[in-house]
Protein backbone atom coordinates (compact mmCIF):
# COMPACT_ATOMS: atom_id res chain seq x y z
CA UNK A 1 0.00 0.00 0.00
CA UNK A 2 1.31 3.43 -0.90
CA UNK A 3 2.40 5.57 2.03
CA UNK A 4 1.37 8.72 0.20
CA UNK A 5 -2.31 9.05 -0.62
CA UNK A 6 -4.48 12.08 -1.27
CA UNK A 7 -7.94 10.95 -0.15
CA UNK A 8 -9.11 8.23 2.24
CA UNK A 9 -12.71 7.03 1.96
CA UNK A 10 -14.20 6.03 5.31
CA UNK A 11 -17.89 5.40 4.51
CA UNK A 12 -20.08 5.29 1.43
CA UNK A 13 -23.69 5.57 0.30
CA UNK A 14 -24.86 3.67 -2.82
CA UNK A 15 -27.92 3.99 -5.04
CA UNK A 16 -28.65 1.53 -7.86
CA UNK A 17 -25.12 0.11 -7.83
CA UNK A 18 -23.35 3.47 -8.01
CA UNK A 19 -21.76 5.58 -5.32
CA UNK A 20 -24.05 8.42 -4.38
CA UNK A 21 -21.85 10.02 -1.69
CA UNK A 22 -18.63 9.09 0.10
CA UNK A 23 -17.41 10.39 3.46
CA UNK A 24 -13.70 11.03 3.08
CA UNK A 25 -10.67 12.91 4.37
CA UNK A 26 -8.53 14.96 1.97
CA UNK A 27 -4.81 15.65 2.29
CA UNK A 28 -4.09 19.28 3.08
CA UNK A 29 -0.32 19.61 3.03
CA UNK A 30 1.14 17.60 5.92
CA UNK A 31 -2.23 16.91 7.52
CA UNK A 32 -5.80 15.94 6.58
CA UNK A 33 -9.11 17.77 6.54
CA UNK A 34 -12.10 17.01 8.72
CA UNK A 35 -14.39 14.69 6.84
CA UNK A 36 -15.87 15.94 3.58
CA UNK A 37 -18.68 14.52 1.43
CA UNK A 38 -17.72 13.70 -2.14
CA UNK A 39 -20.19 12.73 -4.85
CA UNK A 40 -19.42 10.18 -7.55
CA UNK A 41 -18.60 12.80 -10.19
CA UNK A 42 -16.00 14.43 -7.90
CA UNK A 43 -14.38 11.08 -7.10
CA UNK A 44 -14.10 10.09 -10.78
CA UNK A 45 -12.72 13.52 -11.70
CA UNK A 46 -10.07 13.43 -8.97
CA UNK A 47 -8.98 9.87 -9.80
CA UNK A 48 -8.60 10.89 -13.46
CA UNK A 49 -6.48 13.85 -12.26
CA UNK A 50 -4.04 11.36 -10.66
CA UNK A 51 -5.22 11.74 -7.04
CA UNK A 52 -4.47 8.59 -5.03
CA UNK A 53 -7.59 7.24 -3.27
CA UNK A 54 -7.61 4.53 -0.58
CA UNK A 55 -10.17 3.06 1.80
CA UNK A 56 -9.70 2.94 5.56
CA UNK A 57 -10.55 4.42 8.94
CA UNK A 58 -9.23 7.29 11.01
CA UNK A 59 -7.58 6.11 14.26
CA UNK A 60 -9.47 7.47 17.23
CA UNK A 61 -7.73 10.36 19.06
CA UNK A 62 -4.75 10.28 16.67
CA UNK A 63 -5.57 13.21 14.34
CA UNK A 64 -4.20 12.49 10.85
CA UNK A 65 -3.37 8.84 11.47
CA UNK A 66 -5.31 6.22 9.49
CA UNK A 67 -5.64 2.47 9.15
CA UNK A 68 -5.34 2.13 5.37
CA UNK A 69 -7.02 -0.83 3.68
CA UNK A 70 -7.19 -0.91 -0.17
CA UNK A 71 -6.47 1.28 -3.18
CA UNK A 72 -9.43 2.70 -5.10
CA UNK A 73 -9.33 2.77 -8.90
CA UNK A 74 -11.47 3.26 -11.97
CA UNK A 75 -12.38 -0.01 -13.67
CA UNK A 76 -13.75 -0.10 -17.23
CA UNK A 77 -16.33 -2.78 -18.05
CA UNK A 78 -18.63 -2.79 -21.09
CA UNK A 79 -17.78 0.84 -21.93
CA UNK A 80 -18.71 2.00 -18.40
CA UNK A 81 -16.38 3.24 -15.63
CA UNK A 82 -16.81 1.93 -12.11
CA UNK A 83 -15.16 2.97 -8.85
CA UNK A 84 -13.79 -0.15 -7.22
CA UNK A 85 -11.18 -1.79 -5.01
CA UNK A 86 -11.20 -4.87 -7.27
CA UNK A 87 -9.99 -5.28 -10.85
CA UNK A 88 -13.20 -6.83 -12.22
CA UNK A 89 -16.67 -5.46 -11.43
CA UNK A 90 -19.95 -4.46 -13.05
CA UNK A 91 -20.91 -1.82 -10.44
CA UNK A 92 -19.24 0.54 -7.97
CA UNK A 93 -17.78 -1.54 -5.16
CA UNK A 94 -15.58 -0.50 -2.24
CA UNK A 95 -14.92 -3.70 -0.30
CA UNK A 96 -15.06 -3.43 3.48
CA UNK A 97 -16.22 0.20 3.50
CA UNK A 98 -19.28 0.65 5.76
CA UNK A 99 -22.48 2.38 4.69
CA UNK A 100 -23.64 5.64 6.24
Amino acid sequence: MANKFDVIIEAVRYKNGQILTARAYERRGATFSDYVLLDRKMIVSQIKNKKEFVTGQRKELLASTFEVDKSVKLVKHDEHEYISTTDVTSHDELEGVPFF
